[in-house]
């Protein structure tokens, strides 16, 4: 089964992947896919209040930064994957730290077919991306290509995933499919 789940920043859309991601797994595995690389402190605490809230779950965590498939070597198919977040994966593969920054869309074309071929080899997948294009703000032509990327990429996980979920100040409004819990 798999899921996307999208929202505002600290909205509680990762406490209902992980909710979702224990429930799909029943006995079986379940792999928390971290995503994020910390620039800094505020990455530091937020990356310190996931690992506590995940604690005693029963979740193997898997770093991964970049190449989302990689993922399926380091862990069994088969299993439950929550993957938080689409939206840092997606930062990873365009800004790559390696080339001071410099804008990869072919490296970020590249994230969003992985992930969407991530969505049909593993077992069970929950998809956390952030809603970041609801404000009407110009941004940067850099920041701008980011968010068309990010809002492409949800709309392909979209379209592959059998339940879709937005949450809004806490609350998951399901747009398609059913949520199991």
């Amino acid at each position: 089964m798999t899921f996307f789940i999208s929202g505002g920043a600290k909205n509680g859309k990762s406490s209902l992947a992980q909710r979702l991601a224990v429930s799909l797994s029943g006995d079986g595995r379940r792999y928390y896919v971290a995503t994020m690389l910390s620039t800094g402190a505020e990455d530091d605490a937020r990356i310190r209040r996931h690992i506590a809230d995940r604690a005693g779950l029963g979740f193997e965590t898997v770093e991964c930064a970049k190449n989302i498939l990689s993922v399926l070597d380091r862990a069994e198919p088969s299993g439950t994957f929550l993957v938080d977040s689409v939206t840092a994966l997606l930062q990873n593969a365009m800004f790559p730290a390696e080339r001071d920054y410099a804008l990869d869309l072919p490296a970020a074309e590249r994230c969003g077919s992985e992930l969407v071929t991530f969505a049909g080899l593993a077992g069970n997948v929950v998809f956390v991306s952030d809603f970041i294009a609801s404000d009407c703000e110009r941004y940067s032509e850099t920041t701008e290509a980011y968010r068309k990327q990010l809002a492409e990429i949800d709309r392909r996980l979209a379209a592959v995933c059998g339940t879709v979920v937005e949450v809004s100040a806490g609350i998951p409004i399901v747009h398609k499919g059913a949520l199991p819990i």
